[in-house]
């Protein structure tokens, strides 16, 4: 079992920056051995995959985000990081971490969700 708990969320003009932190407690198993990754979901749009870091450390990235955002862990205080750069409005959507035992690297299908935090970028 994995509890998600996303933070740093907010308003932003466009170009600007945010970091959101993803918050794990997992019991059974260490954080370091779940695939982890960070969804969106604007309103009226399926739910997409933005960045996904293996067990190795290994990023991957939608081209929509590919060297703006930069995905990053720290094991032993079982967080997960989204630095979000150079922001655009079409960036606008809730975000959500995701967690699994399997690689699901894009894939909505991870098992356990965050509750989600919002981003606005306005133009």
């Amino acid at each position: 079992q994995v509890q998600l708990v996303e933070s740093g969320g907010g308003s932003v003009q466009s170009g600007g920056s945010l970091r959101l932190s993803c918050a794990a407690s997992a019991s059974g198993y260490t954080y370091g051995s779940y695939y982890m990754a960070w969804f969106r979901q604007a309103p009226g749009k399926e739910r997409e995959g933005i960045a996904a870091i293996d067990t190795f450390g290994r990023p991957t990235y939608a081209d929509n985000v590919h060297g703006r955002f930069t995905i990053s862990q720290d094991i032993p205080e079982n967080a997960l990081y989204l630095q979000m750069n150079s922001l655009k409005p079409e960036d606008t959507a809730m975000y959500y971490c995701a967690a699994d035992r399997v690689n699901k690297y894009l894939l909505p299908a991870y098992r356990y969700w965050g509750q989600g935090i919002q981003v606005t970028v306005s133009s």
